[in-house]
């Protein structure tokens, strides 16, 4: 891809899933990876493995991401893709966790553009990539405070893009479909099956015949990362197999 060498990517939730997965591509393609996780050892484990550089810090913490972003200047490229989410119906979501998705989710996306985006807007060239869900555009009956917060991802992608673009700082959102990630063990455990089992559950409905892996994903991510995605300005994404179009 070009326009990746020598650039320096903040890749939030690297630790594992697609995150580890973009990390893994923008460090082959020749960038500089700072990998964040919550758990420093998940950071500093997926920083190794890439050659980049552990970062960790919880994306809630609006403090925390300003003193990130401020020390790892110059930051050419934004990949947000931190996410926290637990299912229940609708009515018995327990209100700290509707406050932890919200606040870790939305939030702490809001808190990475606003902290990297003027910095990029200054030099005239930046990348942001903010990870959304399929679920965010769908909804999803036992997942409403998570999806909630994906749809307000793709809402504040657009807002930012309008801001940041003219400035040469392309914002875009990707929704994936449901993916093979440590993520999925929560669908399984809401379901009373095995991880493999709801992988074949969703993948009965996806006309691609299986459910996503990090690797689709992270292959999004680094093209829009990229000059050859440079006439992508405020878009959502959707590499979903097919189940959604």
């Amino acid at each position: 891809m070009e326009g990746l060498a020598g650039r320096t990517a903040l890749v939030t939730g690297a630790g594992q899933g697609i995150g580890r997965a973009i990390a893994r591509r923008l460090a082959a393609e020749g960038a500089l990876v700072l990998c964040n996780d919550l758990d420093p050892a998940r950071a500093d484990a997926a920083a190794a493995e890439v050659g980049g550089v552990s970062v960790p810090f919880d994306c809630a913490d609006p403090d925390a991401v300003r003193r990130a972003v401020a020390e790892h200047q110059p930051i050419d490229l934004l990949v947000a893709n931190h996410a926290f989410m637990t299912m229940a119906p609708f009515l018995e979501v327990d209100p700290g966790e509707w406050r932890r998705m919200l606040e870790t989710n939305l939030l702490g996306t809001a808190w990475l553009v606003s902290a990297c985006g003027p910095a990029m807007a200054e030099r005239g060239y930046g990348r942001i990539v903010c990870i959304a869900s399929e679920w965010g555009v769908t909804g999803w009956p036992n997942a409403t405070a998570y999806t909630a917060t994906k749809g307000g991802i793709i809402s504040l992608v657009r807002s930012a893009a309008h801001a940041l673009g003219p400035r040469g700082v392309a914002v875009n959102a990707i929704a994936p479909g449901v993916t093979d990630t440590p993520q999925l063990d929560v669908d399984a455990l809401d379901a009373g099956v095995s991880h493999d089992e709801m992988a074949a559950i969703y993948a009965r409905d996806i006309p691609l015949g299986r459910i996503g892996r990090p690797d689709d994903i992270a292959a999004v991510a680094v093209f829009l990362c990229s000059t050859a995605a440079a006439a992508l300005v405020g878009q959502v994404l959707m590499p979903n197999g097919g189940y959604v179009t």
